[in-house]
């Protein structure tokens, strides 16, 4: 059967103080899951544990974020988590550090045929 993409959700997570772009990209990915409760596969037939979780996390520095930390937040589905540039991060005005800004998108996905 094919992938067939259902939804998109999309989050935002910060570190303000510790530059933890790992937790800044949880904190997005729960910012997401957390907006919704869909009940997609249920609607389709099919078991939570059949959704295809595709995750996509945009960080200034993608090689900080420890992606198997990132695992265990999804409660059912088979979540693949990958990193690209993105985000932001903002100098603090006393030059102390930054303010890391991590974005998520997540896709769900179900192998089913085309209507």
């Amino acid at each position: 059967m094919p992938k067939t993409r259902m939804i998109h959700e999309f989050g935002m997570g910060t570190s303000l103080r510790r530059r933890d772009y790992t937790e800044a990209a949880a904190r997005a990915i729960r910012d997401a899951l957390w907006h919704n409760s869909v009940n997609l596969a249920e609607a389709f037939g099919f078991d939570k544990s059949d959704m295809i979780i595709d995750v996509e996390i945009g960080a200034q520095d993608p090689d900080a974020v420890d992606t198997s930390k990132l695992l265990g937040i999804f409660p059912y589905g088979t979540p693949a988590i990958t990193v690209k540039h993105g985000g932001l991060d903002i100098p603090k005005p006393d030059g102390s550090g930054v303010t890391v800004i991590v974005n998520a998108a997540i896709m769900v996905s179900l192998d089913m045929e085309a209507a």
